[in-house]
């Protein structure tokens, strides 16, 4: 199978580094002009310079915009008013006992990882409506699914993901619009990998050898028994936004290695 997303324009927010980099990284392979989006200049600018190396040629437009309001939502859709793509990958996590969580906490959670997808939802998926063609997804978690007790706020945003992209799907019923969610388990993305470093180094192991024990130890339904790569995730990504995955929508696909224990 080829995928091939030339004349497509696809925008992956929080795209500078891990999951949305690698998404992006995808994409541009296919031939898609991308749109890449962070919270600085800087970031834009390193991750650009990145994905040209991988990826010479790339058509590439950066947009500096935080999606953590309604203001930033406004900023990016200025800047990049129409595309055929959208991934919806921007999120914020972290683990937080329940009584510690504040209303502030919560309302963060929701803006950043639930409104910021229904606002450039809300705006692109006119203009797909009007092609009759389009593609949006939705970056959520086996998190979703498998809600952690020690991450309830992070889980209901995640779960809340599952809930919008099934209902624009039937939204957008008879059409060439896709929706979909995609759930990751457990991915050696930048920042796990960080969070990995210092047990590797005590231990003497490779980052992917304290993945691996990590996801057996924290994730013991896990039947890959080892963490996805970034690259494992995007190519489920630029497959559903491909021409090839047009009969795909409404669907939660897992990328999580079986973690979550479900014949469905």
């Amino acid at each position: 199978m080829r995928i091939d997303l030339s004349g497509k324009t696809a925008l992956v927010t929080a795209s500078t580094a891990g999951i949305g980099l690698g998404i992006a990284q995808g994409l541009a392979k296919s031939g898609a002009r991308v749109v890449l989006n962070g919270r600085s200049q800087a970031s834009v600018d390193e991750a650009r310079e990145a994905l040209l190396k991988a990826v010479p040629g790339a058509s590439l437009h950066g947009v500096v915009a935080d999606l953590g309001d309604a203001a930033g939502a406004a900023q990016l859709i200025k800047a990049a008013p129409t595309v055929d793509i959208l991934v919806n990958n921007v999120g914020i996590y972290g683990p937080k006992p329940f009584f510690d969580v504040t209303d502030e906490d919560w309302e963060a959670y929701f803006q950043t990882n639930v409104m910021s997808g229904v606002r450039l939802s809300r705006h692109y998926l006119r203009g797909m409506l009007a092609a009759d063609w389009g593609r949006i997804v939705f970056i959520s978690s086996e998190s979703a699914l498998n809600i952690p007790a020690d991450m309830i706020h992070y889980g209901f945003s995640k779960t809340a993901q599952l809930a919008i992209a099934r209902g624009l799907a039937k939204f957008a019923a008879g059409t060439g619009v896709t929706v979909n969610s995609v759930l990751p388990g457990p991915t050696l993305s930048d920042g796990f990998r960080s969070m990995l470093a210092e047990t590797a180094e005590e231990n003497g192991q490779s980052i992917e050898e304290a993945g691996a024990e990590f996801v057996q130890s924290e994730r013991p339904s896990s039947i890959l028994r080892r963490p996805a790569t970034v690259d494992e995730v995007a190519s489920m990504v630029v497959y559903v936004c491909s021409l090839q995955a047009s009969a795909t929508t409404g669907a939660a696909l897992r990328v999580d290695g079986g973690v979550v224990d479900s014949i469905v």
